[in-house]
């Protein structure tokens, strides 16, 4: 099951100030805008969390469902005021039904498909994909693509990855990896050290876990889910894929 409870107090209330700097510049909030203006009609998105991407899309006025395990990033979502045009539901993205609804774009933002641990979880969830796709439509996620020079390790020691200001403190992230190749697992533990006037005050620790997956396993877990239509990119620039870059793009039709 999705670890919903890591994104609990801690991370919800970082999870802005921390990924403003480690992923807005990749372009990925411009790739799914495009792909959202694009699709001409109702938009959902797994694991919207803080609404970090579905924000800018729901402000231009398209219709958008953002769905979410998490309680608490749903509701620093909702104290952003998102405009009507965004409905929040709070479910598994590999077990949910929302009725008729059918969408042009589903998409899974940031490495959320990497958060299903196993092969069942990942095709519960294609399934899911499967059944709420409109005629024609898409299916577009990303996830890292593994650089054989970290994966080949079977862990990696604390290092500094962000430091922010934040409610008058200063918050660094140290973060530690631990490898399981046998199940392509990375576990990840996550320190914010809070400082004020430049002496420490408190640590908090998360620990999430995150799956890791190679470009031919995707494209042979979409057709096994019945997708046939299957594109992989390098970048949010449309680059052809390859390792270096660290991204996997994906985009798929049914």
């Amino acid at each position: 099951m999705l670890d919903a409870d890591i994104y609990g107090p801690t991370t919800s209330r970082y999870y802005d100030r921390v990924y403003e700097q480690i992923r807005d510049p990749s372009g990925d909030i411009e790739f799914y805008r495009k792909l959202a203006s694009d699709a001409c009609g109702p938009v959902l998105e797994l694991g919207c969390g803080t609404g970090r991407t579905l924000l800018a899309i729901a402000t231009q006025g398209i219709p958008c469902t953002g769905l979410d395990a998490s309680p608490r990033m749903l509701d620093v979502l909702r104290r952003k005021q998102p405009p009507p045009t965004l409905r929040l539901v709070c479910a598994a993205m590999q077990n949910f039904d929302l009725g008729a609804d059918r969408f042009p774009l589903i998409f899974a933002g940031f490495r959320v498909f990497q958060h299903l641990y196993t092969v069942e979880e990942q095709l519960d969830c294609l399934a899911c994909v499967r059944r709420h796709l409109a005629p024609g439509g898409c299916f577009a996620f990303d996830v890292f693509a593994p650089q054989l020079d970290r994966i080949r390790l079977v862990r990696e020691p604390e290092r500094e990855d962000v430091r922010f200001e934040q409610d008058d403190e200063e918050i660094v992230r140290y973060t530690a990896v631990d490898f399981d190749h046998t199940q392509q697992l990375m576990k990840l533990r996550m320190r914010y050290e809070r400082s004020q006037a430049g002496e420490v005050i408190d640590n908090e620790i998360v620990e999430m876990r995150m799956r890791y997956f190679f470009r031919y396993e995707l494209e042979h877990l979409l057709v096994r889910a019945g997708f046939e239509d299957v594109q992989i990119h390098g970048g949010f620039d449309g680059r052809p894929f390859d390792y270096v870059s660290g991204e996997t793009i994906v985009l798929a039709r049914g």
